[in-house]
């Protein structure tokens, strides 16, 4: 499996429909233990009996990498598999946090 979406239960649905498949995370507990099962890096069985054997980029929304914290950031810093990805959740981008393009046009010192 080369994506795999961690989030919220609309998404989830939607992300089935082209056939990237996914779990629910209802809280910061539930989304840390399955992001912990994902990048464990060995065939893992995560939660509603869905089986992981390999992901390469995992997809999350901002929602679920705020309850991940420091274990997501950790996980960046490592750069191992998967790569993550954030997405706004199914209410729109979180105030506050930027987009992929607004750090990209910070980091060469674009301004428009």
């Amino acid at each position: 499996m080369e994506f795999f979406f961690l989030g919220d239960e609309e998404l989830v649905t939607a992300f089935r429909f082209i056939g990237i498949h996914g779990v629910t995370a209802r809280d910061a507990d539930e989304a840390i233990e399955i992001f912990t099962g994902i990048t464990a890096g060995k065939k893992k069985n995560i939660s509603e009996g869905v089986v992981i054997e390999s992901c390469h980029v995992l997809i999350i929304t901002e929602e679920t990498a705020i309850w991940l914290g420091d274990h997501l950031v950790n996980w960046q810093l490592s750069g191992n598999y998967p790569l993550i990805v954030e997405i706004p959740g199914i209410a729109g981008r979180l105030e506050g946090r930027k987009s992929l393009v607004d750090s990209i046009r910070e980091a060469i010192g674009i301004h428009v």
